[in-house]
């Protein structure tokens, strides 16, 4: 592909992402975000549908230096260039998804990984690090301490039929969680129910939707056709971010409270 076929591809992603910007407008030289109102689940959303319609994959670690249309019809054409200049399906193994990779979030180096049995005290202590609010929209019930018991099923997974990814950060010298996202697998192993929870100082971040790109690339990858999930009617934030991420919203039929939220795989 030429970079005018890049850079044509890439207006049109951004053109079926913020319908309302006018791409022919756009400075390609210019910092891209002030000129869309791209917030971060946008742009990660950019980014991921570029990727699948080139057949080409960015890292995670290179997505902050894409700042103009140019930057990135630059690191498109170069990932194009390393594959032969033939686009080719982006299919990682589940082995290489449930690792653990570095990332910067709001200026702060962040890990994503796989939870394990020893986080236990961590995931105790992010939800008591949870506002009432946030652990009522998780969990639909008033929370306050978890039971032993349930945090060893919310950490001591199979990575198969439950998997849980967790973003970790450094507080007071130590470790400690600030976002979990997990699905579970349906008794027809064809479908599964996700559930997130983001510490409440990194809402508003982009961590939540790199979690989800993450556990989303996850079920793709073990050939789940649909992802869905059960949030709050009152959930406006929740149920906004859903729709960036692909989601059907639907009113629960037996519950009028909650909404139902399902996309393809």
């Amino acid at each position: 592909m030429t970079h005018d076929e890049i850079g044509k591809a890439v207006l049109e992603v951004i053109a079926a992402i913020a319908p309302e910007t006018d791409v022919r407008a756009l400075r390609p030289d210019q910092p891209l975000r002030p000129q869309v109102d791209l917030d971060s689940m946008d742009w990660l959303n950019v980014i991921a549908a570029l990727c699948g319609r080139l057949g080409i994959d960015i890292a995670d670690a290179d997505i902050g230096q894409l700042s103009t249309i140019h930057a990135i019809v630059a690191c498109a054409a170069s990932r194009l260039a390393e594959s032969g200049g033939i686009a080719r399906p982006t299919t990682p193994g589940t082995d290489a998804l449930l690792t653990s990779t570095r990332h910067i979030v709001a200026g702060r180096d962040v890990v994503l990984r796989p939870i394990r049995a020893d986080d236990l005290p961590l995931e105790a202590d992010f939800v008591r690090h949870l506002s009432s609010e946030s652990r009522y929209e998780r969990f639909m019930v008033t929370v306050g301490e978890l039971s032993p018991k349930k945090l060893r099923y919310l950490t001591d997974v199979d990575q198969d039929r439950h998997v849980a990814l967790v973003a970790t950060t450094g507080r007071d010298g130590q470790e400690a969680i600030v976002g979990v996202v997990r699905y579970i697998v349906d008794p027809s192993g064809s479908s599964c129910e996700f559930a997130a929870a983001i510490d409440d100082a990194w809402h508003g971040s982009g961590l939540a939707g790199l979690l989800m790109h993450a556990l989303i690339a996850v079920a793709r990858a073990r050939g789940l056709r649909t992802m869905e999930g059960f949030v709050l009617a009152t959930n406006a934030p929740m149920l906004h971010f859903a729709r960036q991420l692909g989601f059907r919203v639907q009113r629960h039929p037996d519950d009028r409270d909650t909404m139902h939220v399902v996309r393809d795989l």
